[in-house]
Formats: C-alpha cells, sequence, structure tokens
C-alpha cells in the first residue's frame, strides 16, 4: 500500500507500453484532454494493478478489495498527514482501476460505480489540497487535482481501454442506461446511440427509445 502508482515498475514492459498505447487512443476517442504527467500516472496505475498482488489485500476475511469506506475512515484516523495521504491515494487509484475495468459487474454488487466516483474524485480532490502545502508534492498536486475533476470521464477513458469485442446484449444496454442515468457518462451515452437507444432522463415519459 505504500507505494504509489508512479512507483510502480512493472518487469513486462510490453504490458506498460500496451496501456501507454492503449490510454492515448481511449483519450482520442472520448476527446479527454490530459496534462501528460496524469496520462503518466493513469498508465502506471493500470501497469500496477494489472498485478493482483498489488490491488488486492490481505483481510481477516481473506486476500481481497479492501472497502472503500474502510479506506476513508482509516484516512481520517491517520496518525499523520503523511500517513493519510497515503491512504488517500490508494483510495483514488483503486476506485479509478475497478470502475473503469469493471463498471459492467456493478450491476451485481450493492455499492455501484457512481460510489466509486464520488470516493476516487473526492480522494484525488483532498490529496491535491494536501500535496499543494508542501514543496515535495506540489510536483504532484497539479496530477490529483485534474484526476479529481476529469475523474468520471476517465472511468470512460479507462472503460474503453478494458473494453474487448463483445455483443452488447439486451442486459448491457440496461446497464448502460443506468450508468448513464446515475454519472451522464458521454461514452455510455454515445454507446447507447450508436445501438440505436435514445436515453431519456428518469422522470420523463418512457425510459429507453429508439434513436432515428
Amino acid at each position: 500500500m505504500e507505494r504509489g502508482a508512479d512507483e510502480a515498475i512493472v518487469a513486462v514492459t510490453n504490458l506498460r507500453e500496451f496501456f501507454h498505447g492503449s490510454v492515448q487512443t481511449a483519450l482520442r476517442k472520448q476527446r479527454v484532454e490530459v496534462d501528460a504527467h496524469t496520462e503518466h500516472y493513469v498508465v502506471n496505475i493500470l501497469t500496477m494493478f494489472a498485478r493482483s498482488e498489488d490491488l488486492y489485500e490481505n483481510t481477516p476475511q481473506g486476500v481481497q478489495l479492501r472497502p472503500l469506506a474502510v479506506m476513508l475512515a482509516e484516512a481520517s484516523e491517520a496518525a499523520s498527514v503523511q500517513q493519510r495521504d497515503v491512504v488517500l491515494r490508494r483510495l483514488g487509484d483503486v476506485s479509478l482501476f475497478v470502475a473503469g475495468f469493471f463498471a459492467q459487474s456493478f450491476a451485481r454488487r450493492l455499492v455501484d460505480i457512481d460510489y466509486h466516483i464520488a470516493m476516487g474524485g473526492g480522494a484525488y480532490g483532498t490529496l491535491a489540497e494536501s500535496m499543494r502545502g508542501s514543496l515535495r508534492g506540489q510536483a504532484f498536486a497539479a496530477v490529483f487535482a485534474e484526476l479529481a475533476l476529469k475523474f468520471q470521464r476517465l472511468v470512460d477513458v479507462l472503460n474503453e481501454v478494458a473494453e474487448r469485442a463483445y455483443e452488447h446484449s439486451d442486459k448491457d444496454v440496461l446497464r448502460l442506461y443506468e450508468i448513464w442515468l446515475k454519472t451522464g457518462s458521454p461514452r455510455a451515452y454515445a454507446i447507447l446511440r450508436r445501438l440505436g437507444v435514445e436515453p431519456v432522463p428518469a422522470g420523463r415519459t418512457g425510459s429507453l427509445g429508439s434513436a432515428h
């Protein structure tokens, strides 16, 4: 947990190159602009968490993802600002990776994607403010601020990276619609339109219409 995404060095160089190319392509496709340092940080998150031992943690219940609420509580009870920032960074990194790579699986969970977006964006925002107060952290403050500001759009980017060729079933369409309602995801909206579905905000007559 103490190792940050920028410090992760993976022996499989091709894996990092794969993520670098995939992220750049997805950023262009989603029309999301980020600073080169932010792009580098995101690529390193993907490279680091591609190894399950860096994503999952040993808990009393076994090896699993530590709940975000537990990490947030740990950050609030940290004995020092430095310790708090380490936990907040982990919280933001895990939230971004999980929301980006496992968006479809949230339909089977009690905690949905918008929760991860709120928690991760909030963690990065707090971290950016904290980093601005130290000379050593100022270099990262802008990166974390941009991650906080564009968290949802970066989730779209990672959704694009994670997506492989598959047919969108009716269940997938409903899930995409649910994601769009909860997060306003431009990517989910665009896919729905491409599949011939006109997303309609909740509260209006009907929910899914045919796009013309």
